[in-house]
Formats: structure tokens, C-alpha cells, sequence
């Protein structure tokens, strides 16, 4: 499993994220996007209406190399916040299966190298980080 069981609850309980993608000339991009947990793949699946038409995803087509946010804040007194940040590879793929309604049926979908969160299991303080897939092109 690429991620925990705390994890997966939290991803399931939210609706937003931010991903940040790299254009072809290496200027970023960050949007917000709907997402879910792939349970079957263990990836994050992006969807989006006419997702293929995207700037994110001919970013992805272009450079797979990826960062996805997710993050609330818990509480504002006391200030508990809490996330994870997602840096992988990711794939732009056609002919998906939307899940959800008015989605095209192109997705992005990333493949976890590194997970980073915080604020999310009550049991641990401070941040986790954890290396899923090392890849020794990517320094990170």
C-alpha cells in the first residue's frame, strides 16, 4: 500500500487539491482540481471538465513530474492545520471512465514517489515524510 490507512481516510474526506504541474518552457502552474484515491491503482486519479483541453494536462504530457496539495484547517482556535503534499510522477490518459458526472473522460493520474503530511493522524506530531517509489532522477 502506498498509503496509510489514515491517509486514505483523510484523501477520501476532502474534494479539492492543488496541482502543480511544469510547462514546457518550465514556468509552473498550480490549479485547483476535484480528485480521488485510486483504490485499485493506489494513485490519485484528477478529472476535470474537458480535462484534455487542459493546460495541465499538456503539462503532464509534456513533463510528468508533479506535486499535488490537499489541506483544511482542522481548527481555528486552537490553529491545528493539517494536509499532504503528493510529488510523483504522473501520466495524462485518455478514454477513462469520469467519476464524476460532467467530467470528460481524460484524468491525470499520479503515481506517488513521495508523501509528505501533517496534521492528519492525532496519534503523530510534526510532519511524516516518507519515500514510496525512489527514483534517483528526482532528487526529492
Amino acid at each position: 500500500m502506498t498509503f496509510t490507512e489514515v491517509e486514505r481516510g483523510y484523501l477520501a474526506a476532502q474534494a479539492l487539491g492543488r496541482l502543480a504541474t511544469v510547462s514546457p518552457d518550465g514556468d509552473p502552474q498550480n490549479n485547483p482540481v476535484a480528485f480521488r484515491h485510486n483504490v485499485e491503482t493506489d494513485t490519485i486519479d484528477i478529472g476535470g471538465f474537458k480535462m484534455g483541453a487542459s493546460r495541465k494536462f499538456r503539462n503532464v504530457q509534456a513533463d510528468g513530474r508533479v506535486s499535488f496539495v490537499v489541506d483544511d484547517i482542522a481548527s481555528l482556535d486552537p490553529w491545528r492545520v493539517r494536509g499532504i503534499e503528493i510529488r510523483g510522477r504522473a501520466e495524462a490518459l485518455a478514454d477513462q471512465a469520469p467519476h464524476m458526472p460532467y467530467f470528460s473522460n481524460e484524468i491525470i493520474r499520479i503515481h506517488p514517489r513521495r508523501i509528505i503530511s501533517w496534521g492528519i493522524d492525532p496519534a503523530t506530531e510534526g510532519m511524516q515524510k516518507r519515500n514510496v517509489e525512489p527514483d534517483p532522477k528526482v532528487p526529492w
